[in-house]
């Protein structure tokens, strides 16, 4: 039987809401999952996780060293981690974890699998390739462990009815020094993360500057959605790039989203596939988004968006 091992992102003492996704996917592969939490003070991550329906057990490793979320001192304990009879090491398929597991993979010497879309077995997965084109079928050698990210978008997150136990853990690994933690710059939001929100509003370069971003703000906090944004506008300038959604940027998987003043290049597509309802607004009646759309407006963005957000 499968032994998994989920590495648990938190920040702030907050599990990140993608582990329940990973919880998915681990319940698909079938087995006994533990989530491992890396902190300073992991108690309260670690009590969401215990929550979590389908998991065994859950290891709080608290260590001064893993205050902050830096892959290079995480890594070597999860690796040490993995080496007690552990079958899988799973973690999100975000930033997180496509900078953490592939150090684990390389110190286990193991071949990553990366954005696990669907789970036919133990070593069998789905995946995308050419920009998610064409999903390939892949089986991943059993030994010395599987080691994979999971691709949010393409699965649907566990209840939280658990009650699995909390053990503290030690783990003895040597952790470099060559990295340090210096600081953090975030933007702070009241928005919904932009990965996790069930309703997401995106702007593209039809906006024409920063400042004109402002309609789409006022329209996502009406519906209190997260907000995202095309590669176009990100490379304009308009927006940070965090919040880029596609193929190079956020996969993302809402109930509803708004694409708007996006013509839909298939580097964008690729990262919106999964969204169970497409909304398009666009003047440009031939745009391609409107193939992909539930439902497609042609019109100017800058009398729609207003309009719909003073009807709200």
């Amino acid at each position: 039987m499968s032994k998994i091992l989920i590495i648990g992102q938190q920040a702030d003492g907050k599990l990140n809401a993608g582990i329940a996704k990973v919880v998915a996917a681990a319940k698909a592969i079938g087995g006994e999952i533990d989530v491992a939490i890396f902190a300073k003070d992991g108690a309260s991550a670690a009590a969401e996780a215990a929550k979590l329906d389908g998991v065994t057990k859950v290891l709080q490793i608290d260590r001064a060293e893993n205050d902050h979320a830096l892959s290079a001192i995480i890594a070597p304990q999860v690796v040490e981690l993995a080496k007690k009879g552990y079958s899988h090491v799973l973690a999100p398929g975000n930033t997180f974890g496509k900078d953490l597991l592939p150090r684990v993979a390389a110190k286990l010497g193991a071949q990553q699998v990366s954005d696990v879309m669907a789970v036919h077995g133990p070593t069998s997965f789905d995946r995308p390739i050419y920009a998610g084109n064409a999903i390939v079928t892949v089986e991943a050698p059993a030994a010395p462990a599987v080691v994979a990210t999971i691709r949010l978008a393409s699965f649907t997150a566990v209840g939280s009815s658990g009650s699995a136990a909390v053990e503290k853990a030690t783990v003895e690994a040597a952790l470099p020094t060559h990295t340090r933690f210096v600081k953090l710059e975030a933007q702070k939001s009241e928005r919904p993360d932009l990965q996790s929100a069930a309703k997401v509003v995106s702007g593209g370069r039809a906006l024409g500057s920063s400042e004109n971003f402002k309609v789409i703000y006022d329209f996502a906090d009406k519906i209190g959605a997260g907000v995202g944004a095309s590669r176009a506008a990100v490379d304009s300038g308009y927006v940070p790039n965090d919040m880029q959604v596609g193929q190079t940027g956020k996969i993302i998987a809402p109930e509803l989203y708004f694409a708007i003043g996006i013509s839909g290049a298939i580097q964008h597509l690729a990262g919106i596939k999964d969204a169970r309802t497409i909304v398009a607004i666009n003047k440009d009646a031939e745009a391609p988004i409107f193939e992909v759309a539930d439902f497609g407006l042609v019109a100017d963005l800058f009398q729609a968006v207003p309009e719909l957000t003073s009807k709200l």
